[in-house]
């Protein structure tokens, strides 16, 4: 139903868009998550030409959007837009706002325009509220005044821009069940949304946006549970890292330590993990040889509690939890002591070491 090919927007110097390639098959539910500013918007918005592309093809239905001969007005009522801020016309009534695009653009008689608001404010659940005026309505109710108005046009795509953005937390489910029942009903629908879960329970697929470019697609399966990709897999966790990078043996070692608090700290982490990360960062390091390369990374998950310590040290092949690598295996015991798991690996000439911090859960 939709083909993205290489497609690029760009607003002056900044480049928001770099390379975008999709395709959207009839009846797919299609959230698209990622951070801020990474161009979640600004996709939605180039499919019904809102925002004019600087590069690269659309095609609906096999239809070049970008096309000079193209019927841009035609295409875009077959793809309607639910907007963050609902853009209601507030000196109309909930049935006006139904019924004057079917009866201005698509040519209906106010009669029939009536009859299918009224339908539709049923299955929205605001038919009591058919002659209130947006002002009158709460945000998840103007929201879903929103959607109704949208089907009224009979598109065949909807593109919800954070359709709950804007509401309060209590009005969320409200506008997130109506959704659900159009994608029960078959509805294609691309969703920009922060709502995780509905993302997990409601997509056929999910696109993680980063770096201007869709990163990772896949069914909400792959991207919730077993992201292929490390940026996929530190938004879903909501990672936060603290990296520092030694290239020599005189390092300050306070300077680190205090830096690793701060990090703790920040994120209210209990006093015993500090004290277990500054003990296998110190003893880690002692059994190192060559520190002319080495980059210790300490990583947070919000999601599953777990805290990540990370080497990454140049130079040739050492294990340093072999037994027999430093002058006796104390070093080795207490690195078990305070850690629940590890892992390493030799791979393009460094070594790796990954240790779960002790005290997180796992």
């Amino acid at each position: 139903m939709i083909k993205i090919e290489h497609l690029r927007k760009s607003f002056g110097d900044l480049t928001v868009l770099k390379d975008i390639n999709a395709k959207v098959q009839k009846g797919e539910i299609i959230t698209i998550i990622g951070p801020s500013g990474t161009g979640k918007s600004t996709l939605l918005r180039c499919l019904n030409l809102l925002e004019e592309p600087s590069g690269g093809s659309i095609y609906i239905n096999n239809v070049d959007l970008l096309a000079k001969n193209t019927d841009v007005p035609k295409i875009r009522q077959k793809m309607g837009m639910v907007f963050q801020s609902f853009n209601l016309y507030s000196h109309l009534s909930v049935l006006e706002n139904l019924t004057i695009g079917p009866v201005k653009l698509l040519g209906k008689s106010k009669a029939e325009a009536g009859s299918k608001a009224l339908g539709l404010l049923k299955l929205v659940g605001l038919a009591e509220k058919v002659n209130n005026f947006p002002d009158e309505l709460s945000g998840g109710q103007k929201q879903r005044v929103a959607i109704a108005r949208c089907l009224a046009m009979e598109p065949e795509v909807i593109l919800f821009d954070e359709p709950t953005s804007a509401l309060d937390p209590t009005t969320v489910s409200e506008v997130l069940a109506v959704i659900r029942r159009l994608a029960k009903d078959g509805m294609t629908m691309l969703v920009v949304t922060h709502e995780m879960e509905f993302a997990r329970n409601v997509s056929t697929r999910v696109f993680y946006m980063d770096e201007g470019i869709i990163y990772e697609d896949g069914p909400p399966e792959q991207i919730f549970e077993k992201p292929q990709k490390e940026k996929t897999r530190a938004f879903i966790n909501r990672v936060r890292s603290y990296q520092y990078h030694i290239d020599s043996r005189d390092f300050d070692l306070y300077a680190m330590n205090a830096e690793i608090e701060t990090f703790c700290n920040k994120h209210f982490l209990p006093r015993r993990i500090f004290d277990n990360v500054l003990l296998l960062v110190e003893e880690v390091l002692l059994l190192q040889k060559d520190f002319s390369d080495i980059t210790l990374s300490l990583a947070y998950s919000e999601k599953t509690g777990q805290v990540e310590l990370l080497f990454v040290v140049a130079g040739a092949a050492l294990n340093p939890l072999e037994p027999g690598v430093g002058e006796d295996d104390i070093g080795l015991k207490l690195i078990q002591s305070r850690s629940v798991g590890s892992h390493y690996k030799y791979e393009n000439g460094k070594n790796i070491l990954s240790l779960m911090v002790k005290g997180t859960s796992h």
